[in-house]
């Protein structure tokens, strides 16, 4: 039976369409009941992702197996309706599985530990408010809350790109970028709750072309989130040719051999080496693990390593660089793995 418990819920699902192709009907209820026993005998974990656009619930078996994934859209702007949404996602996922779980969830942010209020929220609406203290009224339990990078590196840290190291930075280049630390497979926040916020820091050793860089959403100017998130990537094409272009459009040029596409992609190399020795210098991690689009460019797992030790105190370099296993699920499955 403890095989079955790594069935996949398309295996499951399977398993039902066999019991209904019988005769009679007590084999189906038999089947159902079997899969509710092999869930009951594991202690389930739900994560959920909370996002600007959508919020993702999944459902972990103890094992690590996914057993059930919601996605809905976020209630833009309406925290009452947010914390409703994710509640009700929460509850639907022990409806199916018959089964209660532990709750974590990710947000764009963090809460303060000064306050207990939320702060550095790209979903403004939650900002100044108790919103796990929300989450466990409505849901009536404990929940545990972190930020979404960290829960990328928890997720990477668990079963993922950095499986069993010791300290795992993850970083994401996406829209925005930020980090996340994960020490011995927990997250670390920090007194202020900003460890890993890596991309409000200023880019090093920046060149004459470059200072003092433009302003950033956080007030200050001259942030990595303005050089190296893919809108960094995207600002940095049109600076250099005019041209508006997204940037899986670049991508598709660079692929292609075009030499502006070329240009860009070397300066936005030299920059993440810049700002992956900033973060080794500080913190030197075991393992730095990428997420975001940006980390699908394969060609920056090898280039980037070769160019870190320029920037690195003492000139050496060997750090494993590595794409996030999980991919776009890491962070809602990190959430899971807050408990």
């Amino acid at each position: 039976m403890l095989d079955r418990l790594r069935e996949t819920p398309i295996a499951i699902n399977e398993n039902i369409r066999e019991a209904r192709r019988t005769d009679a009907a007590p084999p189906v209820k038999k089947a159902k009941i079997q899969i509710l026993e092999i869930i009951k005998r594991n202690k389930m974990r739900i994560g959920i992702d909370m996002g600007g656009t959508k919020i993702e619930g999944i459902a972990l078996a103890d094992t690590g197996e996914e057993l059930i994934r919601k996605r809905i859209d976020t209630p833009r702007h309406d925290y009452d309706e947010t914390v409703n949404a994710i509640a009700g996602i929460v509850l639907n996922l022990e409806s199916e599985t018959k089964q209660k779980g532990t709750v974590g969830v990710g947000i764009p942010g963090a809460i303060s530990p000064q306050t207990g209020l939320v702060k550095n929220a790209n979903s403004t609406w939650l900002i100044g408010k108790h919103f796990d203290l929300d989450l466990e009224s409505a849901l009536k339990r404990e929940v545990r809350l972190a930020n979404d990078a960290n829960c990328l590196a928890v997720s990477e840290a668990v079963d993922g790109a950095g499986a069993g190291a010791k300290v795992v930075f993850a970083i994401i280049l996406g829209t925005g970028c930020g980090g996340g630390i994960a020490i011995d497979q927990e997250v670390h926040t920090g007194h202020q709750a900003i460890a890993g916020e890596w991309g409000h820091i200023s880019l090093g050793w920046m060149r004459p072309e470059e200072y003092p860089g433009t302003d950033c959403y956080c007030g200050q100017r001259g942030c990595l989130e303005t050089f190296i998130s893919g809108t960094g990537f995207e600002n940095e094409y049109e600076l250099q040719t005019g041209i508006n272009k997204n940037g899986r459009e670049i991508v598709e040029m660079l692929e292609h051999g075009d030499a502006a596409a070329e240009k860009v992609m070397q300066i936005y190399e030299n920059r993440l080496a810049r700002a992956i020795a900033t973060a080794v210098n500080c913190l030197d991690p075991d393992v730095l693990v990428l997420g975001g689009g940006i980390s699908n460019i394969s060609r920056i797992y090898k280039t980037v390593p070769q160019l870190v030790q320029q920037w690195t105190f003492g000139g050496e370099f060997s750090t494993p660089i590595l794409p996030a296993k999980h991919g776009d699920s890491s962070g809602v499955r990190g959430a899971a793995w807050l408990w």
